[in-house]
């Protein structure tokens, strides 16, 4: 990482001595791989450190960022799972038709629009320049509960549940149409049952298994994610809080944020692999 936390800490004007200093202090001047195992087997034993910037304990600065960005990604994923099957249900029975058209040119444009830029739009269109019946920025009093200020999470909700329910109801959609082509399918709709009943009884079961693996990973790509949608509304998460790390060069807290996500990240992937083999077993 360029640049020396010492000199951010001290300002321009200390001396060569006192950055010296407070690199031997801070254990900076120790071989990066060294610097590294220190690091490791503090963490196997609960230490992630304390933040080069505030001195704080980085277990403490980081709970409640956690928090709220846990609470962020839940709410998220309540609200993108049945838009995802309705979304896609509906395309798959109006398939070829307007409707399925303007969903599939609509979710084209959304996949190819990174999540900054329609963020941005948000923000314009409903905080500061169009309409402005939203605060431009999620920003929530510490100690706070994210619930307690819902105004301040419907614009980054809406953006983290458009790009989730633009991806997920894509593969609903095929597992639809697949389930729908099938012979079984066909023979019902022969023998004159109502479509409702295909669809719920016959057609839903089937064509849901595919997606639960996938809404595994849409939760881990949603964590991701979640890092330039936090920075981009002030929302005080993990993502916002690895930004501000990475322009203060606070080592310990970059280190604990990246370990975290990735064993989040993990944790979804292996679930999807367990799903994806229980549905295969199935």
């Amino acid at each position: 990482m360029p640049g020396n936390v010492a000199h951010i800490i001290l300002g321009p004007g200390a001396s060569a001595e006192q950055v010296a200093q407070l690199n031997q202090n801070l254990g900076l001047d120790q071989p990066l791989l060294s610097q590294y195992w220190d690091w490791l087997s503090n963490v196997l034993t609960g230490d992630m450190g304390n933040s080069l910037v505030s001195g704080q304990p980085v277990s403490e600065l980081l709970a409640e960022r956690i928090f709220n960005s846990a609470t962020l990604t839940v709410i998220a994923m309540v609200l993108i799972l049945p838009l995802s099957l309705l979304v896609g249900l509906l395309a798959a029975v109006f398939r070829d038709r307007l409707l399925d058209r303007s969903y599939l040119g609509t979710s084209l444009i959304v996949t190819a629009t990174p999540d900054f830029v329609i963020g941005s739009l948000v923000i314009a269109l409903f905080g500061t320049v169009v309409f402005k019946v939203l605060p431009p920025v999620s920003l929530i009093p510490p100690g706070d509960a994210p619930w307690e200020h819902p105004r301040q999470l419907v614009m980054p909700l809406a953006v983290m549940v458009l790009v989730g329910v633009t991806y997920l109801s894509r593969l609903v959609r095929v597992s639809f149409i697949d389930v729908l082509e099938s012979e079984y399918v066909q023979l019902a709709i022969i023998k004159g049952l109502s479509m409702r009943r295909i669809l719920f009884r016959h057609a839903l079961p089937n064509a849901l298994a595919p997606s639960i693996p996938a809404a595994s990973i849409m939760a881990a790509y949603t964590i991701a994610g979640s890092v330039v949608i936090e920075y981009l509304f002030a929302y005080p998460g993990i993502g916002s809080a690895l930004v501000d790390a990475v322009a203060g060069h606070d080592l310990p807290m970059i280190q604990a944020i990246i370990m975290l996500m990735a064993v989040a990240f993990f944790c979804f992937n292996q679930l999807a692999d367990v799903l994806g083999t229980l549905n295969k077993s199935r």
